[in-house]
């Protein structure tokens, strides 16, 4: 497995690395507390076509649901509440982020969250070679294949981003 940096082991490389995943983790410098997806494009040299965020949803107080998509993009949230079988969704409030994920703003990753919810990648991802999402810390992104992103999350391709 080709990493970079063999010291930093989040609960999301534990996974990755225990299903025999090959990825890749590159950090970027967090002091300048500009962790937004498309500084950390820029930051770690990147395509934003390439780096994806991830986005926590609620379609009721115990049905929530994982998107992931580019940096550059917007969740349309009517689409993804069709995508996901829902009339009507929401973004989960962030001060609920680390009790319901394990995870912080800017550090999401969609792998390794606390509990395993419905996930939802962008269908742009699947004709990418590769994509970076967090790998569970703030300073910290991860890159794999978009399949298995998808493998290790048990999650779809579908479109979910504003037109």
């Amino acid at each position: 497995m080709a990493k970079k940096n063999k010291s930093i082991k989040t609960n999301a490389i534990r996974i990755i690395e225990s299903e025999q995943i090959q990825y890749e983790t590159r950090s970027y410098e967090i002091a300048d507390g500009h962790n937004d997806g498309l500084s950390v494009a820029s930051k770690t040299n990147e395509p934003a076509e390439h780096v994806y965020k991830t986005l926590v949803a609620m379609a009721s107080k115990t049905d929530l649901l994982v998107f992931i998509i580019p940096v550059s993009d917007e969740l349309d949230l009517k689409k993804a509440a069709k995508a996901a079988g829902f009339k009507k969704i929401d973004m989960l409030p962030m001060k609920e982020l680390t009790k319901e994920t394990g995870y912080v703003k800017g550090g999401c990753s969609p792998v390794g969250m606390k509990k395993e919810f419905p996930t939802f990648i962008d269908q742009q991802a699947q004709i990418l070679d590769y994509l970076y999402v967090s790998a569970g810390k703030v300073g910290l992104q991860m890159k794999l294949t978009p399949s298995d992103l998808a493998q290790v999350t048990r999650a779809q391709f579908v479109n979910v981003v504003k037109d």
